[in-house]
């Protein structure tokens, strides 16, 4: 479906005619200095047909917007650019992450964007070019330049909103009583493909903005080079804070299973140690159990009493050993 679809001219958005087509006429013929921007979400294959068609969209391209699951890339064509940005929200009721996709056709004079999924709505980001004639009047380019920026700066705020979770698990991980260990391992591996996720959208994203930034890319306003250059110096950064987040969530996972080998050890020697002390009044108990006629001490009125202090004897030793050595 058309969510919306302007005319802008000479930085301020203006009336024109209301079917696209005749807008899309318009544009063309103000030499330049006007262009028609549609943003369509989730549009079926009849709807973006028509559209295909008048832009003279390349089928590649199209079938790519229709079926969505792309790379974030950058392709040129005979007459026009298109370009795949995964935009991502944070859910904070469920501290998880979702991906979207947006699809930008940019010619000389439209604009074309195909939305996927519920995230990165653009009717923010038209109202803020609107609001800066100075930038729109770039044309086409300006459009670009805002959703890749709107796109870009929204991942570093995710990747903040990340941030405060991971250290809410590290807290976890390294309280001293550990926290639930099964439960502990499974929300650091469920984080881990998030941020995996996260990473799909922010590393591929790099060679576009890079080409963006430098010139001969046809299309784009070469006066725009310094602005893809700050959405591209945006990108490393949240480039560089995602795998942060992946290599200390590495090390989170190693301590924890770590520390779940330390404790097991402890409950292993501790296991160990109690059943020494029972190994010895079981062993002096099965052997004077033997019923053999001829045994030492069999006859003595004592005899029994002095077994028994001798095991309550041997296990206090062992008791006292093993504390002073850290097993119980």
């Amino acid at each position: 479906m058309i969510v919306d679809c302007a005319i802008y001219r000479d930085g301020h958005r203006s009336d024109g005619p209301s079917d696209f087509s005749d807008a899309l006429e318009y544009a063309r013929a103000s030499g330049g200095d006007a262009f028609l921007w549609i943003g369509l979400h989730e549009p079926t294959e009849g709807e973006f047909d028509h559209v295909a068609e008048e832009f003279a969209l390349h089928p590649l391209a199209v079938e790519d917007a229709l079926k969505a699951h792309q790379r974030p890339k950058l392709e040129v064509y005979d007459d026009s650019l298109f370009m795949v940005l995964k935009p991502v929200v944070y859910e904070p009721e469920s501290d998880t992450v979702s991906t979207g996709e947006l699809m930008v056709f940019m010619g000389d004079s439209f604009v074309v964007t195909v939305r996927h999924g519920e995230g990165a709505p653009l009717g923010a980001v038209r109202k803020r070019l609107e609001a800066e004639p100075e930038v729109l009047r770039h044309g086409p380019t300006s459009v670009l330049y805002a959703i890749s920026d709107a796109v870009v700066d929204h991942y570093i705020e995710v990747a903040a909103e990340l941030q405060v979770d991971l250290e809410e698990m590290e807290t976890e991980v390294f309280q001293p009583t550990g926290g639930d260990a099964k439960n502990t391992a499974s929300r650091i591996y469920t984080f881990k493909r998030q941020v995996l996720e996260f990473r799909r959208a922010t590393g591929p994203l790099a060679a576009p903005m890079t080409r963006l930034a430098g010139a001969g890319v046809p299309f784009v306003n070469e006066r725009a080079q310094p602005f893809f250059r700050d959405v591209s110096d945006h990108l490393t950064r949240a480039t560089e804070q995602v795998e942060g987040l992946d290599r200390l969530l590495s090390d989170i996972l190693s301590a924890h299973l770590a520390q779940m080998g330390v404790r097991q050890n402890d409950d292993m020697r501790k296991i160990s140690a109690w059943a020494a002390m029972a190994a010895v009044p079981t062993m002096v108990a099965g052997i004077y159990g033997m019923n053999f006629e001829h045994m030492p001490e069999l006859g003595w009125a004592l005899g029994y009493p002095a077994v028994i202090v001798v095991m309550a004897v041997a296990c206090a030793g062992l008791y006292r050993l093993f504390k002073s050595r850290g097993w119980l």
